[in-house]
């Protein structure tokens, strides 16, 4: 039999995928006096290490003394500023107008004005340790959310007093937003879960002028001007924590779990206190940590902060990390800091 004069169709050869192009963002954090220089300086020497490529800017926004505070704010340790800067770090001073040291979680809330408009940011609590591939994390910058590693802290409710439909309920009414499409329906009804509630930890946007002037008018709003159904709720220390979600929702955010759940237990470790990150975070945060604070440069002025220098250099967080069972913790945190604080090993 002829074979056919007719040639077979050459296949198309596959394209070759488009390499994607890491995203470019800015990192930002609130340094001041006290442990959080300390912290800030932990949190920047991890970022240079686990992602020495990071192209963004990385900003310790330093709060100046004004009349709203009744002690000086600012990092008065030089070693600190000094190994900041070593590291790359811009240290941009910003004024409180608003909060200060009457609520002082409140400056992540105006530390905002110092970062370019425009430019997408991240922002992180200091007490956080950088472990892995930032560049990993699908970020959306038009889809902010915040870390989901939270407890049911707010709102506590009072005997036949209002439920949480009726408190989160008021104050999406009161900024005419809806309360319904916040809601996780997979929980049941007056549930604590069922309600958007973050830990302020991080939370990231497009722009830092439009997230934080959206933050701050609600922040002012609910300190100011609460519905009557916050009246039996303490607004120290979770205005900002009652005031996040609202403006994630507002500007088209929410839960999303495929970045919260790498922030919050693969690429960074918020640890609170150090005696906790040794308590119950894995062994990578702990190797991470001891590897980062090794470098003799860093140790000189590290081990000036007691907790550091106990937990750390003198290896005391060892001995917390053996006196717990990290697959059968005790459920709440407070459990674990009262026994921590019995073997008198309790310090930040």
């Amino acid at each position: 039999m002829a074979k056919s004069s007719k040639t077979a169709p050459k296949r198309a050869k596959p394209k070759k995928a488009k390499p994607v192009k890491p995203q470019i963002f800015n990192i930002m954090m609130v340094g001041q006096g006290g442990r959080l220089q300390f912290e800030a300086l932990t949190l920047v020497a991890s970022l240079r290490h686990t992602n020495p490529d990071f192209k963004g800017r990385v900003i310790v926004a330093e709060p100046q003394f004004n009349h709203r505070w009744d002690a000086d704010p600012r990092m008065a340790n030089h070693d600190v500023r000094d190994a900041l800067q070593s590291l790359g770090v811009e240290i941009v001073p910003f004024d409180n107008q608003i909060f200060g040291c009457g609520y002082p979680y409140g400056n992540k809330i105006e530390a905002l004005k110092v970062l370019p408009e425009g430019e997408p940011f991240l922002f992180l609590d200091t007490d956080t340790l950088i472990t892995g591939d930032l560049s990993k994390v699908p970020f959306d910058f038009d889809r902010p959310t915040a870390s989901m590693k939270r407890e049911n802290t707010w709102p506590q409710l009072e005997l036949y007093g209002p439920g949480y439909n009726q408190i989160w309920g008021s104050l999406y009414k009161k900024f005419g937003l809806d309360f319904e499409s916040s809601l996780d329906t997979s929980y049941p009804d007056e549930y604590w879960r069922r309600y958007l509630y973050f830990n302020a930890g991080f939370f990231y946007y497009r722009c830092p002028k439009e997230f934080g002037d959206r933050f701050l008018e609600y922040a002012r709003a609910i300190r100011d001007d609460p519905p009557e159904e916050l009246v039996c709720q303490e607004m120290k220390p979770w205005l900002d924590q009652v005031a996040l979600p609202l403006t994630i929702h507002s500007l088209g955010g929410g839960r999303v779990p495929e970045v919260s759940d790498m922030l919050d237990h693969e690429v960074t470790s918020h640890y609170r206190v150090l005696p906790l990150l040794y308590a119950r975070e894995r062994d990578e945060v702990v190797r991470v940590l001891e590897e980062v604070l090794a470098p003799n440069k860093l140790k000189k002025v590290l081990k000036q902060y007691e907790p550091i220098r106990k937990m750390v250099y003198q290896q005391k967080g060892l001995k917390v990390r053996d006196m717990f069972d990290r697959t059968n913790l005790p459920r709440r945190e407070q459990a674990i800091r009262n026994q921590i604080k019995r073997a008198k090993l309790w310090m930040r």
